[in-house]
């Protein structure tokens, strides 16, 4: 580490910020669901989901080979470009925080990269194979994927316990799925620091790569292992409040079954991406998890007006950070009064993105505050017909919110209490 010239430092520095934003910013990942059924309290969960991730960033450097060796070529690459590339990348992730929206941290990043790649050596610079089979089509296939395999899951639980009616055996259910809920909300940590802080191991193994601490092809370094994995384990302790309320209940409404058969089914695909070397968006993975989990309920209802803004948020975040990126790497070129410049716009930037985000604050306190409802749209009436009926845990809800007469004994699955 001693040729790290001070540039290379404030890359390495800057990447980090970039892993913490990361981290707090997909917390909603893996621990929305779980806060919004009650399976843990909201502190609990973004403690425990930290932790796994700090965990999961030892497991494998797959991804970060992918990153570090992959979509850019390495030869005459200067080390201006990965600072302008994190800028657009972090503003990117705080704007996107600021509103709430679970959009791709991982598309951010490679969206700022490619953007400053461009705009220092030409498009010549970029792997367009690498882009499409490692980036590109794993974004199309992991929320469809995800979220096939959560409304497949979703049915089978339903009908596994269609026919269980006792009072106890409905009270031992529920505690069984919650239960089950905090099992795969851990794995989906585990994948998520598997996955995402890969991405930082790369983009500042690719750094020292341009700077000439490493030769190209290197895996990362312990010490970047090390880092990357605590920046992201911090950034999802502070939890990004506002992206889990839109993930717990702005999307849909989840009971504990669904919670758990969402998570199952993303931590399923982000672990097998991540070894493979897909570098895919671990929160589109666990978004399409959530809507497929949403439609398998009889009765639920996808906000599509909230998927929406979603959907279009993930189609802009590799053309916007890319413009960003561009951005900053036109300034960066200029010498190092436009490297100043451009850490004051990020800072200031950030400051502003903070600053705006006070005036409707969003902590552990309020995070499970009921969204406005929305009537359900054709698709969910659609799906909805053709699915099982509501679980034993549903039936013993409903049962519990309309009370059987006065001098009756209620079956809680007949038809009066349904």
């Amino acid at each position: 580490m001693e040729h790290i010239t001070l540039l290379l430092a404030i890359v390495i520095v800057t990447a980090l910020v970039f892993d913490f934003t990361n981290g707090f910013h997909d917390t909603a990942n893996a621990m929305a669901t779980t806060i919004s059924t009650g399976a843990l309290k909201p502190k609990t969960a973004v403690a425990m989901s930290a932790v796994l991730n700090l965990i999961g960033a030892f497991l494998s450097v797959e991804v970060a080979k992918t990153i570090s060796g992959g979509i850019v070529n390495e030869d005459g690459l200067r080390t201006e470009v990965i600072f302008a590339a994190l800028v657009g990348a972090i503003l990117w992730n705080l704007l996107t925080w600021l509103v709430g929206l679970p959009s791709s941290s991982s598309h951010a990043l490679f969206g700022g990269l490619i953007g400053a790649a461009v705009m220092s050596a030409g498009w010549s610079s970029i792997d367009g194979g690498t882009v499409v089979t490692k980036v590109l089509l794993p974004a199309i296939a992991a929320p469809l994927v995800a979220g096939l395999a959560a409304l497949l899951a979703t049915r089978l639980t339903y009908r596994i316990n269609r026919k269980v009616t006792d009072e106890a055996q409905l009270k031992s259910t529920a505690k069984g799925y919650r239960a089950g809920q905090i099992a795969s909300a851990g794995l989906v940590s585990l994948a998520h620091g598997t996955n995402d802080a890969q991405k930082t191991m790369g983009i500042i193994t690719l750094a020292l790569v341009t700077g000439g601490v490493l030769a190209p092809g290197s895996n990362p370094p312990v010490w970047v292992i090390v880092s990357a994995g605590l920046a992201i384990a911090m950034g999802t302790y502070l939890g990004g409040w506002r992206i889990i309320r839109t993930m717990g209940s702005g999307l849909t409404e989840l009971k504990p079954p669904q919670g758990f058969a969402a998570q199952t089914s993303a931590a399923t695909v982000i672990l097998a991406s991540s070894h493979l070397g897909f570098s895919l968006s671990t929160t589109q993975s666990c978004s399409g998890a959530v809507m497929g989990a949403g439609l398998g309920r009889k009765g639920g209802v996808v906000r599509w007006s909230t998927a929406t803004r979603m959907f279009i948020a993930w189609g802009l975040t590799l053309p916007a950070a890319g413009l960003v990126g561009a951005g900053a790497e036109f300034l960066t070129k200029q010498g190092s009064w436009g490297v100043a410049v451009v850490a004051v716009l990020l800072v200031a930037g950030s400051g502003a993105i903070w600053l705006l985000s006070r005036r409707k604050p969003v902590d552990h306190t309020n995070v499970t505050d009921s969204q406005e409802s929305e009537p359900a749209g054709v698709v969910t009436t659609a799906m909805a017909a053709v699915t099982t009926p509501p679980t034993a845990t549903a039936a013993m809800e409903i049962k519990s919110t309309i009370p059987a007469p006065a001098g009756t004994t209620a079956d809680p699955v007949s038809p009066a209490t349904v």
